[in-house]
């Protein structure tokens, strides 16, 4: 029976009792012209399911053997190239056989099956040999197709049928396979060994002891001194044990030898000297003054003088501490050797006080 493209006919009704066919696929090209005869094995989503399933010219059967290639030989009946297939021993997962014919090379070449003539597939019975079924394509008019899907046997119920199919691809037969769910189409040429010198040895013996790890010296940074927040409003305050340091800029924790513990106005120098270093923190005894008294009771003045040399001492104005608005109040407490607080003033109208209350270097 002939086909006209996208006909089919049942080839169980043809031959009764069939079991298998041969599938003869043919072509005239010129010279240069390399056309290849494949089949794919597709189960119900119409796709390969294995690159095993593809039978060509690497691949000349299937796994269970049911389709065979016979390969590129001299033409046999008007046949370029042949396929048997024994229906009977075919997987029952497998729902078509597709039979594609390629050009090799033929983009490359620049050859299209519009140079290709009397191209056909047909069904044989291979018992008896007879055609049962005949498709001749009309390739004429076909400009850059370089892969031709001729036809295929499908299941349909129990029966068996052929399909005259006529699709061209550009992509070669690479296109096919893709579209059928083939991965691999062709193999990779392996790489080349590097070469080895028979008389170069690579290898030591005894094999070197590994290098010992160089251990990291971490050395811990030094210690920063941050500056609490400035206080506002008091920049005229002067360095608390020596007003030649400067202003006081930094109000510190101070706790005397014989007082309680204060906030003072102190220079970074001596802020950082009374931050650092462990208490007590008081002035050294000083050469020419009063110093305080071991007893546990309160002296005189404060500070080691009585409160009569205020004045004279006012006026000598030498290494102590002006303060424009305070008082010194002193308390005394058991156990506390003449205690002093400086707090912040009272009056304006007090009279102002000196205090020799500084380091020395």
């Amino acid at each position: 029976m002939s086909l006209a493209k996208g006909g089919n006919v049942s080839l169980s009704k043809q031959a009764p009792g069939l079991t298998a066919v041969t599938i003869g696929l043919g072509w005239e090209a010129n010279a240069g012209y390399e056309l290849d005869a494949s089949a794919l094995l597709c189960a119900e989503s119409g796709r390969v399911p294995s690159d095993e399933h593809f039978v060509f010219f690497n691949n000349l059967s299937s796994p269970d053997g049911s389709v065979r290639h016979t390969g590129s030989g001299a033409p046999v009946g008007g046949d370029n190239q042949q396929i048997h297939i024994d229906l009977a021993r075919v997987p029952a997962h497998i729902a078509k056989i597709a039979f594609p014919v390629s050009l090799h090379e033929g983009a490359a070449r620049g050859q299209s099956f519009g140079q290709v003539h009397r191209a056909h597939i047909r069904v044989l019975d291979q018992d008896s040999g007879s055609e049962l079924a005949r498709y001749d394509l009309a390739v004429g008019g076909m400009t850059s197709e370089t892969a031709l899907v001729f036809g295929e046997l499908y299941r349909h119920g129990a029966e068996w049928k052929f399909r005259a199919i006529g699709q061209g691809y550009a992509s070669g037969l690479a296109g096919i396979a893709t579209d059928y769910g083939v991965s691999v189409l062709r193999e990779e040429a392996p790489s080349p060994a590097p070469a080895v010198s028979p008389l170069v040895s690579t290898s030591t013996y005894p094999p070197p002891a590994p290098a010992a790890p160089t251990p990291t010296v971490v050395s811990s940074p030094a210690p920063t001194f941050t500056a609490p927040p400035q206080p506002t409003g008091s920049p005229s305050m002067t360095c608390f044990f020596d007003p030649n340091h400067g202003p006081g800029t930094t109000t510190v924790n101070w706790s005397p030898q014989w007082g309680v513990s204060r906030s003072i106005q102190a220079c970074g120098g001596c802020a950082q000297r009374v931050q650092t270093t462990p208490p007590p923190f008081y002035t050294p005894p000083q050469q020419g003054y009063p110093q305080p008294a071991p007893q546990g009771y309160p002296q005189q003045g404060g500070y080691g003088q009585p409160y009569g040399d205020h004045h004279d001492h006012h006026q000598q104005q030498d290494g102590g501490r002006r303060f424009g608005a305070g008082a010194l109040i002193g308390a005394g407490a058991a156990g506390l050797v003449g205690g002093a607080l400086l707090n912040e003033a009272f009056d304006d109208d007090e009279p102002e006080v000196v205090v020799n209350n500084y380091y020395e270097d």
